[in-house]
């Protein structure tokens, strides 16, 4: 008996994933954002230049408009400022069947670019968590979304694109589902409007989990959010070709 209760305290202080262990599990705080000292920005990604940096650490969201600025706030983590969606259904009501939860980056529309962003799911966990980006967003009714949603099927944890109709599925790659928890994670999108190209990292900066290759939209602004869940966002860099 006393061997067994070492052998579960030795497992639950190492590898904390038995049922015996879940409260625990559940216990455990998130690991802080690590973010950018100022000489550790970088000014330029893939030839692109440095269009953007976020951090909220001037206590102001003034540079992003929300659909629902009643669902956005700023919250702090340590000394750390982020942007927190922290309304799972906001009150916007989308044109089409698409996310309800936007915040657009002003001023600033661009054709080939880098979008990257660092993304905190805080939802608890079901099979379609998700956060997601917008990018070449013309109106409320034409863009682009990269959803990254826990459990792959034809409507999460896809590219999509919002054209006057309800959302449709243009990747041509993906995998079986983003493996969301409640840490901080790196997402990035790379937008080549010659090709049409669209890529999709998640973590792994080297190999991209989502493609696509469409050209209806080749320039517009860049956006975050979810479809109906919450979620911190912090570290945000835009690279690129401003768009006329």
């Amino acid at each position: 008996m006393l061997r067994s209760l070492l052998i579960t305290s030795l497992a639950c202080g190492l590898l904390p994933i038995s049922g015996a262990c879940l409260t625990a599990v559940e216990a455990k705080e998130p690991a802080p954002l690590k973010t950018f000292e100022k000489d550790q920005i970088p000014q330029s990604m893939q030839g692109l230049p440095l269009l953007f940096h976020e951090n909220f650490q001037s206590g102001s969201s003034d540079h992003w408009l929300p659909t629902d600025d009643k669902a956005w706030k700023l919250i702090k983590q340590g000394d750390n400022h982020v942007f927190s969606l922290f309304k799972k259904r906001s009150k916007f009501e989308p044109p089409v069947r698409s996310p309800y939860n936007r915040a657009l980056l002003k001023g600033i529309k661009v054709s080939d670019f880098v979008f990257d962003v660092k993304l905190q799911s805080t939802i608890p966990d079901y099979g379609h968590r998700d956060l997601c980006l917008f990018f070449d967003y013309q109106d409320d009714a034409h863009f682009y979304y990269v959803h990254l949603g826990k459990k792959t099927d034809d409507h999460a944890n896809q590219i999509f694109i919002v054209n006057d109709k309800p959302r449709t599925k243009i990747s041509t790659k993906t995998t079986p589902g983003t493996d969301w928890d409640d840490e901080w994670h790196h997402a990035r999108i790379v937008r080549d409007t010659k090709t049409g190209s669209i890529k999709v990292y998640f973590d792994n900066m080297k190999e991209p989990v989502m493609t696509a290759t469409d050209k209806t939209f080749l320039s517009g602004q860049v956006g975050i959010g979810s479809f109906d869940d919450t979620g911190n966002f912090d570290e945000i860099l835009l690279f690129g070709n401003k768009a006329k």
